[in-house]
């Protein structure tokens, strides 16, 4: 099926589970000794986490630098092996599967990276770099389908085709990024990780990229997971959104919903922490103020990893890990000191749907 064709299915079709985390763990060893090295502990890079991701859908994956975003992102990708958990592509288990459909899934699975420096190849022309999936997957394509093919791609993208024959460093950030996105779509991918896709541009370029991914999202139902440390552009791009703290995710929910009304007190500190222009305004709104520094991730703290810098915390929060739960319809949480929902005025309206519901 097209991308086009996928686009046109989902405006009829409501929206299926495309991708199903559960319970990913990715733990890396840390190896001490001179000639015999033996493991001594582990950093809890991803420590059980679930969501899902639906079909044509943007997620966006926020929290501080490491949180565990990228190393969520690798494990997604296929490029670190988690230490338990599942990863799911279409009910499939990716690290369960044979050569075959590996190879099908790292076709359909492409990554946009946050660097437009370094995560193209200086030796290769843009011609070279766009086409070598093409090179990889298809390797019986001609020469002239590849160039027709990558012409084409690099139209998508807003490049003239003339770029083709030029090196990654003549070439300005914003077009570099251009380029990466071309190559994530020569194989008519289902689902692009956009990894701080937009961090390392300018403004005025950030806004074109974030323009450009949206077009083509709309053009062949491109699904997207999207990492970003910048809340407005989260706000803007996002359908739903995640928030990691120290390996952990912690909240779960809408876009409108989590900056209008975050549950976890880690969200809320997260979106105070960010400037309003109106000075006025900034004096005004309440601000949530996080002591200490982050635990480490090779020693977390027992029960939940934020209560040692909570402003709710209690005795019973270094007691056990909070699960994430929905507290409200489609919002999910994970703190025991969560108020409970407004009583609703008309009977059965807006009840919660039971605390285990799935992500």
């Amino acid at each position: 099926m097209t991308g086009q064709a996928r686009a046109q299915s989902s405006a009829t079709e409501p929206p299926s589970c495309l991708m199903e985390v559960r319970d990913l763990r990715v733990h890396f060893p840390v190896l001490r000794g001179t000639f015999f090295k033996r493991p001594v502990g582990h950093v809890k890079a991803v420590d059980g986490v679930g969501f899902s991701i639906r079909r044509g859908e943007v997620l966006g994956l926020v929290g501080e630098s490491g949180c565990g975003k990228t190393t969520l992102a690798r494990a997604v990708l296929k490029l670190v092996e988690p230490t338990g958990g599942q990863i799911l592509f279409e009910g499939n288990d990716i690290w369960a599967q044979d050569r075959a459909a590996q190879q099908a899934y790292r076709r359909r699975v492409q990554a946009v990276f946050q660097d437009p420096y370094s995560s193209l190849n200086p030796r290769m022309k843009v011609r070279e770099i766009v086409g070598e999936p093409f090179r990889i997957h298809m390797p019986s394509m001609t020469s002239a389908d590849i160039a027709a093919k990558v012409r084409r791609l690099l139209d998508l993208c807003g490049l003239p085709a003339r770029i083709a024959e030029r090196y990654p460093h003549e070439m300005s950030g914003g077009q570099r990024q251009r380029i990466g996105i071309a190559r994530a779509l020569a194989l008519n991918a289902d689902m692009i990780v956009c990894d701080e896709a937009v961090s390392a541009l300018d403004v005025s370029i950030q806004a074109q990229i974030i323009n450009l991914l949206m077009e083509l999202k709309d053009e062949f139902g491109l699904t997207y997971l999207f990492i970003g440390h910048d809340l407005s552009v989260v706000k803007h791009l996002c359908d739903r959104v995640a928030v990691m703290y120290l390996g952990n995710m912690v909240e779960l929910t809408d876009s409108e919903t989590l900056f209008d009304d975050p549950l976890h007190p880690y969200t809320a500190a997260l979106l105070s922490a960010v400037p309003v222009p109106d000075p006025v305004s900034e004096a005004a709104r309440p601000h949530v103020v996080v002591t200490g520094e982050v635990p480490s991730p090779l020693n977390p703290p027992s029960g939940c990893v934020f209560h040692p810098r909570c402003p709710r915390v209690s005795e019973m929060c270094g007691q056990d890990r909070p699960a994430l739960i929905e507290e409200r319809p489609g919002h999910h949480a994970a703190c025991i000191h969560i108020d409970p929902p407004t009583p609703p005025h008309a009977p059965g309206h807006g009840e919660v749907q039971g605390r285990e519901a799935p992500v």
